[in-house]
């Protein structure tokens, strides 16, 4: 299952962004994770200062 941003909680700080291995995140006033891109590695919830990633 991919992960989603919670828009609510995202900086937009693009710190998950670089790290990402399939460059499925986009950045804008909060970030979104393409969900037939994403291979659900969790790379992007490991590096969030926020903690905005989630499995969905």
């Amino acid at each position: 299952m991919a992960y989603v941003i919670d828009k609510d909680t995202c900086i937009a700080c693009g710190a998950c962004v670089g790290e990402c291995p399939v460059s499925a995140i986009t950045e804008g006033d909060y970030m979104v994770i393409d969900k037939d891109t994403c291979i659900d590695c969790g790379t992007c919830a490991s590096v969030c200062p926020v903690g905005a990633p989630a499995e969905g």
